[in-house]
Order: C-alpha cells, then sequence, then structure tokens
C-alpha cells in the first residue's frame, strides 16, 4: 500500500504542531508553578490575621501545648498507683549442687540458693533446676499518700497550662508589636523619600542659579551634600523596612517568607481607652506564678503523707524443679522443669522509721520553697501594676504628641515653602533653607509614626493587663484613615 507523500508531509507537521504546542504549554506551567508558589507565600494580613497566624504557627506556642498535654498524661502515671501489680517470672539455670548453711544480708551480688547441705557439698559438679511463678501485689490504703501524689500531678498540669497561656500571651504581643513596627518604618521610608524628591527638586533649581551666575558655586556643593545625606537617611529607612519585614515574618513563625501588611486602622488616631483597673489575679503572668505556688505546696502535703507504714497484700503461687533427689542422687532431666507446686499469700508491712529525719529535712525545703513561691507571686502582681501605670503614662503621653504633630507639620512646611522663596528672591542663603527642610523631614517622619505610637502604647497597656483581645476590638472598631 502506498502513501501520499504530501499526506505524509502533513501529518508530520501535525504532530511536530502538536509536540510543540505540549512542549509550550509544559513549559508555561513550569513557569507558573514558581509564581503560583510564591502567591500563595506572599500574604497581606492586617494586625489581628498576624497575631492569629502567629498563634497557630509560632514554635513555642507548639512547644507548650505538648508540655502541658504531656503533664496531663502525668496525672494517668499518677492514678496507677492505685493499680494492683501482677509480676510473672520464669528461670532455667545450672549451678553446683552444693550447699552451705548460714545467712547472707540483702544484696545484689551473691545468687540466692537453697536447699540441705548434700553429703558432697565440695563437689562443683553441677545440678539443674527450674523455677517459675506469678506474684500479685496490690497495696490497699496508702493513708493519703496516693491522692496526694495524683494532686501533685494536677497542680504539674495546672502550672503547664498557665505555661501555654503566658507563651501566647507573648507570642501574640510579640506579632503585633512587629506588625506596628513593619508599619512604622514603611512611613518612614515615604516620609524619607519624600525629602529626597523635594531635595532633588531644590538641588536642581540651585544649580539653575549656579550656572546663571545668579548663586555662588558653594551653594551648589552644599544643595548636593543635602541631597546625599537626604538619600542616606533613605537608604537607612530602606533598611530598617526590611529587617521589620524579616522580624515580622519569624514572629509570624514562618521566617523567610514575604509578608505584605495593611495598615488598616492603624494610622487613624484611637479614641480614648476605657480607664478601668484590671484584676491583675487573672494576668496570665500572676496565674502562672500561683500555679507555681499550688505545686509546692502539693509537694509539701505529698511529704506530709509519706511518713506510714506500707501495707502491701501479696498473693503468690510458683512452682520450682530441681535435679536432686531425696536419697542424694541427682536427675538433671527433672530440673529442666518445674515439678512441686506452691502457693502463698499474705500481708507486708514496712516502715522505714529513721526516714523521718530525711522528710522532716525534705519537708523544710518544701516549706522555704512555698515562702519562695509566695514571694514571687507578690513580686508578680506589684511589677504587673508598675507596667500598668507606666503604660497608661505611655498612651497620654503619645496621644499628645499625635495631637501636636500636625501643628508642627503645617508650620515646618509654611517654614520650608518660605525659605526657599526668600532664597529664590536672594533674601537668604542655602543654609536657611536646608534648615528649613531638615526640620520639615523630621516633622514629616514625626507625624507619620505618631498615632502609630498611640496604638503601641495600647498594645503595651493590654499586654500588661493581661489580654490583647479588648486591644483587637478597638482596632476593628476605629475607622480606616480616609473612608
Amino acid at each position: 500500500m502506498s502513501i501520499d507523500p504530501k499526506v505524509l508531509k502533513e501529518g508530520i507537521n501535525l504532530r511536530v504542531a502538536g509536540i510543540s504546542f505540549l512542549s509550550i504549554c509544559f513549559f508555561l506551567l513550569l513557569g507558573a508553578g514558581p509564581a503560583v508558589a510564591q502567591d500563595s507565600q506572599s500574604q497581606t494580613l492586617r494586625l489581628d490575621a498576624a497575631v492569629g497566624l502567629a498563634l497557630r504557627n509560632y514554635p513555642s506556642v507548639r512547644a507548650s501545648q505538648a508540655q502541658a498535654a504531656s503533664a496531663e498524661a502525668g496525672i494517668d502515671v499518677a492514678r496507677t498507683a492505685y493499680l494492683p501489680r501482677l509480676d510473672t517470672l520464669w528461670q532455667q539455670n545450672f549451678a553446683t549442687r552444693n550447699n552451705v548453711f548460714g545467712l547472707l544480708f540483702p544484696q545484689p551480688v551473691i545468687p540466692q540458693i537453697s536447699g540441705p547441705v548434700s553429703e558432697t557439698s565440695s563437689s562443683l559438679r553441677g545440678a539443674t533446676g527450674s523455677a517459675g511463678g506469678v506474684l500479685f501485689s496490690w497495696e490497699p490504703f496508702d493513708f493519703g499518700l496516693r491522692r496526694a501524689n495524683v494532686d501533685l500531678a494536677r497542680a504539674t498540669r495546672k502550672q503547664a497550662g498557665a505555661g501555654v497561656e503566658v507563651t501566647r500571651l507573648d507570642v501574640a504581643y510579640a506579632a503585633a508589636d512587629a506588625f506596628l513596627g513593619v508599619i512604622a518604618n514603611e512611613q518612614i521610608v515615604r516620609a524619607a523619600q519624600a525629602n529626597v524628591e523635594r531635595m532633588e527638586v531644590f538641588a536642581k533649581a540651585v544649580r539653575t542659579l549656579v550656572d546663571n551666575e545668579l548663586r555662588p558655586g558653594v551653594d551648589a556643593s552644599r544643595a548636593n551634600a543635602e541631597l546625599a545625606s537626604a538619600r542616606n537617611q533613605l537608604i537607612q529607612a530602606q533598611q530598617d523596612a526590611e529587617i521589620s519585614q524579616a522580624s515580622l515574618a519569624e514572629a509570624l513563625g514562618q521566617a523567610g517568607t514575604p509578608v505584605m501588611v495593611d495598615a488598616g486602622s492603624l494610622l487613624t488616631l484611637p479614641s480614648p481607652p476605657l480607664s478601668e483597673t484590671p484584676n491583675f489575679a487573672f494576668h496570665p503572668l500572676a496565674r502562672a506564678q500561683a500555679a507555681s505556688l499550688e505545686s509546692a505546696q502539693a509537694r509539701e502535703r505529698a511529704l506530709d503523707h509519706a511518713y506510714f507504714p506500707r501495707f502491701n497484700f501479696q498473693s503468690a503461687v510458683f512452682g520450682r524443679g530441681t535435679g536432686a533427689r531425696i536419697d542424694g542422687s541427682f536427675d538433671n532431666g527433672r530440673g529442666l522443669y518445674p515439678n512441686t507446686g506452691n502457693w502463698a499469700m499474705g500481708m507486708t508491712i514496712t516502715f522505714p522509721a529513721f526516714d523521718i529525719f530525711g522528710l522532716r529535712a525534705r519537708r523544710q525545703v518544701e516549706c522555704n520553697n512555698v515562702l519562695a513561691e509566695k514571694a514571687r507571686y507578690d513580686q508578680t502582681i506589684q511589677t504587673l501594676k508598675t507596667q500598668e501605670a507606666k503604660a497608661r503614662a505611655m498612651v497620654e503621653a503619645a496621644r499628645r504628641t499625635a495631637e501636636n504633630t500636625p501643628l508642627q507639620l503645617k508650620a515646618a512646611q509654611e517654614t520650608e515653602l518660605r525659605a526657599r522663596v526668600r532664597y529664590e528672591n536672594g533674601l537668604t542663603n542655602v543654609t536657611e533653607v536646608a534648615e528649613a527642610q531638615r526640620l520639615l523631614a523630621q516633622a514629616e517622619a514625626d507625624d507619620a509614626v505618631a498615632r502609630l505610637a498611640v496604638w503601641r502604647a495600647l498594645l503595651i497597656t493590654a499586654r500588661t493587663q493581661g489580654d490583647l483581645q479588648p486591644f483587637l476590638e478597638q482596632l476593628a472598631r476605629t475607622p480606616i484613615k480616609g473612608k
């Protein structure tokens, strides 16, 4: 069968075109892959979302939660002391036949042996032996010791849970503070960029006047120096902004991931907070210290129940086998399995009388630990009250500053404009204009971060009160600037 060359050529062309199309699609997908991944990594967050992300991702939160779960399991471990104990044993041995009378104090080195002395006690020939059995042990009552140990495990669990809340508060505060730092540095970069643009215009105007011999050449040099200084300030501001971005990503538990921020209402001056005196006893730090105090008291109570007799009910079923016969002969085949059964039951009472001296010393240690934890709790409350008072003073000062910076900015703008007009009309020198422009740059930077300083002071206040939720709710109620 013959194939038309023209048809064959068209088929080959279609195949080539199809392969080319698939290749293009493949490379487009490869090119889109990193972009999609980058878009999924890059995210725009507001402050409340950033706090939630940090609480979900930051490693120390997960570590404290795991420690709390471990302390929870410790309660179950303490409760197992109420359960009876069942031990099983099987032993197979081959040892010398001779035996001697005498007593050995309890020790872990010399194996225990039993049985009568054989007539050939000096013989070193061996005989087989075997033993197996089950021992049931149970402590029916303990004068409250096991309950005290369970209470100690519960106190440890409570302490670990309080540690989780402290960690969450620290992580949430760190994320919010880093977020405010990013916004502040972005505002400073904008102010520095505006200053550079203004200095470029002024330097160009000065060079024009110098070129036309209307101003001395030193004015151009001074303008260029001021422009270079403004650019250096912009570079420094950009560096600080990049560092704050990295710090925010680390605070969110996503180090190395680019994070885009949305200022939201943070550029709006917040309303004055309600002046309520918080109950510092509910602060996570205070609760954590109170839990430490309870743990020390629980250890002290456990020692109070330690100096009592220990009653242990025991029941055993066991068997033994030996290759030795009653007539003094030996049949080692009989010692390979237990051929003599036994049972026993009874109550063992132990009372380490001289432990009282060690227990007294340990109880004195725990008593001092309780006093120390009480003092630390009082110190924690004092510190929280002091921090809260300082935070309120910071809020008031930041608010008054934020209300004054617009007046400062307006006056600086007027000063810079008039100094520039006076210079253009030959009524002043370039130094006055440079000073006015530096004053304007500083006023712009101060005004850019003044409202953020109020929010930062409110954040510190919320931390001293132990709960960031009121701060986040106030932020959600505050309208966005310009809307």
